[in-house]
C-alpha cells in the first residue's frame, strides 16, 4: 500500500508518498505566499485546497496512491457557512489582530486555569479562540453567516472526504480544547461565544474518515507531532531535537506537568493514546552561528567554520556565549534577554567565536532537558544543525546521551504516511510502525570530554546578563 503523508507549512507544502516500508516513492513542494497587512496575516482558505489538490495529482503522476493523511501547522483558522464555503480569508497562525481578546481571556480564566486545561502555558493573540472572540466582535456580518469552524487539517479533511471531523492535537492550542478529557471546553466557549454545533466532531489521530476517490482519508496531527512521529518519538526514551534557525525539542510525557507560573512550556497532546508532549523551543540557534559567519566570517563555508571550532577544542579556551539574539525564550522567557560574547582574550579567533557558539546551543539543549525532567536514553536529532558533525558531537558530550540523526529528512511528511497506514490497517499501532520504519543514519555517543566546567560558566553568564530592560 502507497501511504501519502502531505505536511501543510507556513508558506510550502510538502507531499511524501511512501511504500509500507517507508520507502520514499515520489515527492512534490509547492509554495505559496500569504497575504500580509500590519497584523493581519491571510490566506485564501480555498487555495490551500487547491494546492493539496495539485500535489495529490502530481504524486499520483508517478505512483498510484492508497491512503492519505494530512499534518498542518496550528492555530491557522478557516470560517465557513454551513455548506463549507469561506467566509472570510484563512486567518493564519502568525496573525496577531487578538491581543485585547487574549488579555480579556488571561483575566478572565487566569494563567494556572488555562494551562491546568488546555496545556498553554500563554495566552496570545494567535490562539484561536482570541480570534473567535476578534472576529465576533469586530466583524458582525461574517460572524452571522458563519456555521462551522476549521482548523487547517479539518479544512482539508472536509475538502477531501466531505467530513466535518478533527483530531486532538491539531485542536491543543485553540485553548477552547480540554486536553485531559478530549473534548470542548465548555467554559471557554460560553465565553467566546461559540457553539459546540459549530465545531467538528473529535476522532483519534490515525482515523479513517473517508475517501477522495478510490484513496482513504485519514486523520493526521499537528506539524510538530507529526514531525516526532516521523522520527520515533514515541515514548519517554527518546528526545526529539531539530537546530535550525530555532532549536526546537519534543519530549513524551505521560501526564501534563505541574504548572510553574514562571514557565512559558506549553504541552500538547500525543498523537498516541493519552501521552502528551512538552513543546520546547529557544528562538536562536542555527541562526546565531549564521548571523556570526554572514557578519565575521562571510569567506568561510560553514563547513569551514566548523573546521576551525573543531580547532578551538572544548570550552573555546574560555570564551563564552549567550545566544539570546532575539530574546530568551526557555528555561527562562525573557524577550528582553540580548547575547553577549563573555572571555575575550588577545588569543580568541573566529574558531574560538564559532566554538562558543555551537557549544552554547548545546548548553541550551542540557539546560531544556534538565528543567523539564527529561529521563531519556537518546536524541533524535534533524535541521541543518544535524549535518555538522562536530555540533553533534559537542551535543552528545554535553547531553552524555546518544544523538542519532535520521535516514528521511522528511520527517513529518514519513510521520504522516505512518498515520495513514494505521488508519487503513496496514500498521497494528503508530509504535509498531516506527519500529518497524524509522531508520537512523549515524549515531553519536558521549566521548568523555568534560564540559562541566565550560557549562557552569554558561549558567553563571546566564544568571548575570538575563534580565530585564529597567
Amino acid at each position: 500500500m502507497n501511504l501519502l503523508g502531505i505536511d501543510v507549512g507556513t508558506t510550502s507544502l510538502k507531499a511524501v508518498c511512501f511504500d509500507e516500508k517507508g520507502t520514499c516513492l515520489a515527492e512534490t513542494n509547492i509554495d505559496y505566499t500569504l497575504d500580509t497587512h500590519g497584523d493581519l496575516v491571510e490566506f485564501d482558505a480555498t487555495e490551500y485546497v487547491r494546492i493539496a489538490k495539485e500535489a495529490i495529482a502530481k504524486i499520483e503522476e508517478t505512483v498510484k496512491i492508497d491512503a492519505i493523511s494530512i499534518d498542518t501547522q496550528g492555530e491557522t483558522l478557516i470560517l465557513t457557512d454551513a455548506e463549507g464555503t469561506p467566509t472570510m480569508p484563512a486567518i493564519v497562525w502568525l496573525d496577531n489582530r487578538a491581543v485585547k481578546e487574549a488579555e480579556e481571556i488571561e483575566a478572565h480564566f487566569g494563567g494556572e486555569t488555562i494551562y491546568n486545561v488546555t496545556g498553554q502555558a500563554e495566552t496570545t493573540g494567535g490562539w484561536p479562540a482570541c480570534k473567535l472572540l476578534w472576529v465576533r466582535r469586530n466583524l458582525p456580518e461574517v460572524w452571522a453567516k458563519t456555521k462551522k469552524v476549521f482548523m487547517l487539517e479539518d479544512w482539508l479533511l472536509w475538502a477531501l472526504s466531505g467530513e466535518f471531523v478533527t483530531e486532538p492535537t491539531i485542536q491543543s492550542s485553540t485553548i477552547y480544547l480540554d486536553i485531559v478529557k478530549k473534548d470542548w471546553w465548555q467554559e471557554m466557549l460560553d465565553f467566546i461565544g461559540v457553539d459546540r454545533a459549530m465545531l467538528p466532531a473529535i476522532v483519534p489521530s490515525a482515523t479513517k474518515v473517508g475517501t477522495f476517490g478510490d484513496i482513504s482519508i485519514v486523520t493526521g496531527a499537528l506539524d510538530q507531532i507529526a514531525g516526532a512521529v516521523g522520527v520515533g518519538v514515541v515514548d519517554e526514551n527518546i528526545v526529539s531535537e531539530m537546530t535550525g534557525t530555532i532549536m526546537a525539542i519534543c519530549v513524551v510525557t505521560d501526564s501534563i506537568p505541574p504548572y510553574d507560573p514562571a514557565s512559558k512550556i506549553p504541552c500538547h497532546l500525543h498523537a498516541i493514546g493519552d501521552k502528551y508532549v512538552s513543546l520546547l523551543w529557544s528562538s536562536t540557534a542555527g541562526m546565531a552561528l549564521k548571523w556570526f559567519r554572514n557578519n565575521f566570517a562571510s569567506e568561510l563555508s560553514f563547513k569551514e567554520l566548523d573546521e576551525e571550532a573543531a580547532k578551538a577544542g572544548p570550552g573555546a579556551e574560555g570564551l563564552a556565549f549567550l545566544p539570546h539574539l532575539c530574546g530568551s525564550t526557555m528555561p527562562v522567557y525573557n524577550p528582553d534577554a540580548r547575547g553577549a560574547f563573555w572571555g575575550m582574550t588577545l588569543a580568541h579567533g573566529k574558531g574560538h567565536f564559532a566554538r562558543a557558539i555551537l557549544e552554547s546551543v548545546a548548553f541550551t539543549l542540557k539546560d531544556d532537558l534538565e528543567c523539564i525532567g527529561a529521563e531519556a536514553d537518546e536524541i533524535r536529532i534533524t535541521g541543518g544543525g544535524a549535518t555538522s558533525p562536530l555540533w553533534a558531537q559537542i551535543k552528545a558530550d554535553v547531553t552524555g546521551l546518544n544523538l542519532s540523526t535520521l535516514q528521511e529528512k522528511e520527517s513529518a511528511c514519513l510521520g504522516t504516511a505512518i498515520m495513514a497506514g494505521v488508519g487503513c490497517g496496514v500498521y497494528s499501532s503508530i509504535e509498531e510502525a516506527c519500529q518497524g520504519i524509522i531508520k537512523t543514519k549515524k549515531t553519536y555517543s558521549p566521548q568523555g570530554v568534560d564540559y562541566s566546567a565550560a557549562y557552569r560558566k554558561y549558567k553563571k553568564l546566564d544568571q548575570l546578563l538575563n534580565i530585564s530592560e529597567v
